[in-house]
């Protein structure tokens, strides 16, 4: 089963709380949070991976 990342933005003025990201099998080992922004906010610092 391909990668699964679950997300939250951190930013006290984005409204959005969390999404998850899907992988397909050819996305790179060393791809993480960082590598990605807020699909609301476009923020890229604020955003953490939700450890479960």
């Amino acid at each position: 089963m391909p990668a699964t990342l679950e997300v939250k933005c951190t930013d006290g003025s984005c409204t959005l709380d969390m999404f998850e990201l899907h992988y397909t099998y050819d996305m790179p080992d060393d791809v993480g949070v960082t590598d990605f922004t807020c699909p609301y906010c476009g923020e890229t610092e604020t955003l953490e991976a939700i450890e479960l």
